[in-house]
């Protein structure tokens, strides 16, 4: 079996401009997409951005659940 050779360490001021560039509505979500998914991306960059995207795609799931037990309790209780 072949072993592939070490990824680069990232350095701090790397994370912080990722950070950074997450942080932007609707570019940083893009930019998860680019990262996680593209060829040129360093890999710990690549898997940390999957994971966030993961994340995210949990928390939204979470939300809507919660959205639409909220929904049906207030109309249960004649609130709507």
């Amino acid at each position: 079996m072949e072993q592939q050779g070490q990824a680069p360490v990232m350095k701090t001021s790397e994370w912080v401009v990722t950070f950074l560039i997450t942080a932007i509505p609707l570019v940083g979500l893009i930019m998860l997409f680019v990262w996680g998914f593209g060829s040129g991306a360093n890999p710990n960059k690549a898997n940390w951005a999957k994971a966030a995207l993961l994340i995210y795609a949990i928390m939204i799931v979470l939300y809507i659940l919660l959205f639409v037990i909220l929904g049906v309790a207030g109309a249960a209780s004649g609130a709507f």
